[in-house]
């Protein structure tokens, strides 16, 4: 039944509208007895609808709108007042019709998000080209993207060169570059060129599958706010069926009570919070920001202290080896490819670095054997070669080793270190054999998006980091910091945030990589640099930014507030409408169908309100115009 009244919902409007109508006409012609006989069918078809979706709310114990409808035009029936029992009828259906035309739009980001998705792939299998549904291509398999085409998995390059529109991900239109050993994403579109790419990750674990999932959780996830609306409904609702009860039997006038229960009724003040959250989240997740619900949007909003992790974050996190400097009679190139082999055991962005400089000098033939080789968590890395043991890290790991430091190495790291270098100490037993330097640049955009959360609200911003200290104080310095900390191990980051936390301050993480993860889950607020971060850092996160422009974070940042905002002032709407409604009800002024229309008009209110949301992009209340160049630690 429910399914019937669900499909021919529109006829039944239409039906009960053109009933209406046509009594209306009977009544100008002064023929009243058809004139209730329409209205009275016009009720009855309207009903239907009305009456399913209250006996359902009742099979689970709930208390609904439609069920106040339900007994206020069935006391309407009972006390002859067809003409508005007939209009209240009509216009609940026609409310419910343009709530669904109007909320199916602040769906749209979602829904849009839905349609980027490809469907089919065309894959390399026993020598000919195949298409296969998508979820059909398997990890390793070799696929082939043409012009126009979408990707339909993660992989990486293997053949052909393209410029691809990457909006799917990141939400920026900018074409990116692709060429051999890149990495590309499913839902990513070829503008020009051809590839052939490396199925990575194929179906639910592709990085465009898990932004829809992610999506869809974050437009399920209630917030604190819509949780104690949804509970004060459930004790409002029956209230106002006892209060009209009371109102009748004291004052003996039905349609008053009848009156009361339908202006009564809390639609836009249930609503209003949900559409806001859908539009918020959706347009969001539009431009490459993954909020991951209601209850983040609230917490992101009224955040007053962010932190910043500095590698990856706040700059480029694609750092360069610029010196090699050599304490023993090894080449550059022995050296570099002795370090490359100690550092194949580190996920560490700095141990990468050295790799990537050692494969592009082609060094990859002179590797060592290496045995008992272990990262050192926030330290460097060891291990054994032949009989002797090697140690690469920072200073913290040489003091702890026990190795001496002569005073003309000590000298060069402290140079190297102030010119905002990365000097690593490459270390074979108890002696200093080489050090390594290491520069990473500031982010292009860093300086407008630290000056832009501070204009929209951030009071304190600080960056906590394990680089060395010369390294983070000239990143402060250039970007305007409050505050930095370096040479930090993870545990002593989540002591900062606990310590802030402590002083009442609400506390935004923001980082990429897995010795973030803690901290990410310890504020407030985790935000992720998604595109390039690690997974972990990602499902830790409470906001995963899907590139890695920090102009993403502010754009979170503020559409958080606007739809925090909206979904306060649609709170104000509803709550006001009621209360207006009900002096006009006491006072002779709202009647039981201009109460409806009324009621109805404040819930497409609050709806038209959070559509706003769709389009917003991030305002930037500081107008100053801040030139986008790179900026190098140095």
């Amino acid at each position: 039944m429910a399914l019937w009244f669900n499909k021919h919902l529109n006829k039944l409007m239409f039906t009960s509208g053109a009933l209406i109508v046509i009594g209306l006409i009977f009544m100008y012609f002064g023929y009243s007895s058809i004139r209730d006989l329409t209205f009275i069918m016009a009720t009855l078809i309207g009903i239907g609808p009305i009456i399913q979706r209250a006996w359902s709310a009742l099979t689970v114990k709930s208390f609904s709108i439609e069920l106040l409808i339900t007994i206020a035009v069935i006391g309407a029936l009972f006390i002859q007042e067809y003409t508005e029992g007939a209009i209240v009828t009509f216009l609940f259906l026609f409310g419910a019709y343009l709530e669904k035309r109007t909320l199916a739009k602040t769906r749209n980001s979602i829904q849009s998000l839905l349609d980027m998705a490809p469907n089919v792939a065309k894959v390399m299998r026993g020598g000919e080209i195949v298409e296969v549904d998508i979820d059909d291509v398997e990890v390793g398999e070799t696929v082939l993207v043409h012009p126009g085409g979408k990707i339909p998995v993660d992989g990486t390059i293997i053949k052909g060169k393209a410029q691809i529109n990457e909006s799917a991900i990141s939400g920026e239109s900018v074409l990116q570059n692709k060429t051999l050993e890149d990495e590309v994403y499913s839902g990513s579109i070829i503008d020009t060129g051809y590839i052939e790419l490396k199925a990575t990750k194929v179906g639910e674990d592709t990085t465009f599958s898990k932004i829809i999932e992610l999506v869809e959780e974050a437009s399920e996830q209630k917030s604190s706010t819509e949780k104690f609306l949804n509970r004060f409904a459930q004790y409002y609702t029956p209230a106002i069926v006892v209060l009209s009860l009371l109102v009748g039997l004291l004052t003996r006038d039905v349609h008053l009570a009848i009156t009361f229960l339908v202006i009564a009724c809390p639609g836009a003040l249930i609503i209003g919070a949900p559409v806001a959250y859908v539009a918020g989240i959706g347009n969001s997740a539009k431009n490459g920001v993954l909020i991951k619900g209601g209850d983040i949007v609230d917490r992101f909003a009224k955040i007053d202290t962010v932190i910043f992790d500095k590698t990856g974050t706040l700059t480029q996190g694609r750092p360069s080896v610029t010196n090699i400097k050599i304490y023993n009679d090894m080449t550059e190139d022995e050296i570099l490819a002795l370090s490359a082999s100690l550092e194949q055991v580190s996920e560490h962005h700095l141990g990468r670095t050295i790799i990537k400089e050692a494969d592009d000098r082609k060094l990859t033939e002179q590797y060592v054997e290496v045995t008992d080789a272990e990262a050192i968590k926030a330290r460097g890395v060891a291990g054994t070669v032949g009989d002797d043991k090697y140690f690469i890290g920072n200073k913290k790991l040489i003091d702890e080793e026990n190795i001496t430091i002569s005073d003309d190495i000590l000298n060069y790291y402290i140079k190297e270190q102030k010119e905002g270098q990365t000097a690593m100490f490459i270390a074979k037993n108890k002696d200093i054999i080489g050090l390594i330097s290491i520069m990473d640049k500031i982010k292009s955009d860093a300086h407008a998006a630290v000056k832009n959360l501070r204009a929209n609200g951030a009071k304190k911003l600080v960056m906590l980091t394990g680089d060395n200290y010369y390294a983070a104080e000239k990143v402060s310095n250039i970007l305007g910091l409050d505050e930095f900390h370096a040479e930090l191990l993870p545990a002593e980051k989540m002591a900062y945030i606990e310590n802030e936390q402590t002083n009442n301050r609400k506390v935004m993480m923001v980082g990429d990589g897995i010795n973030d993860a803690p901290a990410l889950a310890l504020s407030e607020v985790g935000v992720a640099m998604g595109h390039g971060g690690t997974d972990i850092a990602m499902e830790t996160a409470d906001v995963v930014l899907m590139s890695d422009k920090l102009s993403k974070l502010t754009l979170g940042y503020n559409m958080s507030k606007s739809t925090f905002n909206v979904m306060l002032q649609n709170t104000a709407i509803a709550l006001i409408t009621v209360i207006l409604l009900l002096f006009g009800v006491i006072y002779g002024y709202i009647h039981l169908a201009s109460g409806m229309l009324i009621h109805q008009a404040s819930v497409l209110a609050v709806i038209v309100n959070a559509m706003r949301l769709l389009p917003m992009k991030t305002k930037d209340k500081n107008k100053e115009k801040v030139a986008h160049k790179e900026a190098p630690v140095q």
